[in-house]
């Protein structure tokens, strides 16, 4: 019986052992932005303390039940009378209360840092990208460029990301986990999202917020490229792609998955952002509203660059 138990354990360790060697790396914990290091920082803080407190606690469990375990005592054995310890209650209480001020500070700070420009890029004028969604996908927009995307977005590495998202049905999630935390895209209202991405590469990104049927395949890629790269795109695109109209755009907002495209123009021309911007501030909802009620400005402006 004992040589079957150590076969057991033996071959689940080494099941166990062989999946994990096959793993990727966690996304969340691989970050490759500043937005998402603050994160991970942040997840590893938690884990670790939080390992620490269990670890502890069974620490003192045991030597409980070792030292008040049951002995042989004679019949009329009457322990002795304890009265209550200040030291074990003020224990009890203060460390908890420490550990919940203490990660409570965290999180505070964590959030100001991940909800503002990150940190390294203050000194740059960010790329705005409107990232809306429908049911099942992902259009992005960049007014600056006159590009119009779905289902992949192509950015600067080493440049400040200032993302616009609304939703042109149900709640979405808009997520990149090795570039930051989700943040939510809905009908009646723009959210902020500030993201950058440290070095080039292809990362993956999703709706993290079930939306239906069609939510499992809700995804879109992710390419951060050299600033050069990143502008013999955009010139690329100008040469090659046809302008999105608004019959076209009506097209793609149908139920179902769609493979990527590209176009000239961005339907914020005829079918602009809400008004209601959430978290950001005056000068950035006064730019936003200008880009929304004068669509042509970036089309003059593209046209004057290229002239």
């Amino acid at each position: 019986m004992k040589l079957n138990i150590k076969w057991a354990l033996l071959t689940m360790i080494i099941t166990i052992s062989t999946v994990l060697t096959a793993c990727e790396p966690l996304l969340v914990l691989d970050p490759k932005g500043p937005q998402a290091k603050t994160q991970a920082d942040d997840i590893m803080l938690s884990i670790w303390l939080m390992s620490a407190i269990v670890i502890v606690v069974l620490a003192i469990l045991v030597f409980v039940l070792i030292k008040y375990r049951a002995s042989k005592q004679s019949d009329d054995y009457e322990p002795p009378h304890i009265e209550g310890s200040l030291l074990v209650e003020a224990i009890c209480i203060g460390i908890p209360v420490i550990i919940v001020i203490f990660l409570s500070v965290i999180s505070i700070d964590s959030n100001f840092k991940v909800e503002s420009t990150p940190e390294g890029y203050e000194d740059q004028e960010p790329l705005i990208v409107y990232a809306s969604s429908s049911n099942w996908k992902w259009h992005f927009s960049y007014p600056e460029e006159n590009i119009e995307t779905v289902n992949y977005l192509y950015i600067p590495a080493g440049r400040a990301i200032e993302f616009k998202l609304y939703s042109y049905g149900p709640i979405t999630s808009f997520w990149i986990p090795q570039l930051g935390g989700q943040k939510y895209a809905m009908a009646d209202m723009v959210t902020t999202l500030h993201l950058a991405a440290d070095a080039p590469g292809e990362f993956m990104g999703r709706n993290a917020n079930f939306s239906g049927a069609g939510f499992a395949k809700n995804i879109f890629d992710v390419t951060a490229m050299t600033q050069t790269e990143f502008d013999e795109w955009v010139t690329e695109v100008h040469e090659t792609a046809d302008p999105i109209t608004e019959d076209k755009f009506e097209e793609l907002l149908e139920p179902g998955h769609l493979g990527r495209s590209t176009y000239t123009g961005t339907h914020l021309e005829f079918s602009p952002a809400p008004e209601h911007n959430h978290g950001s501030t005056d000068s950035e909802v006064e730019e936003s509203e200008h880009e929304n009620h004068d669509p042509t400005s970036a089309v003059e402006e593209m046209e004057h660059t290229n002239h």
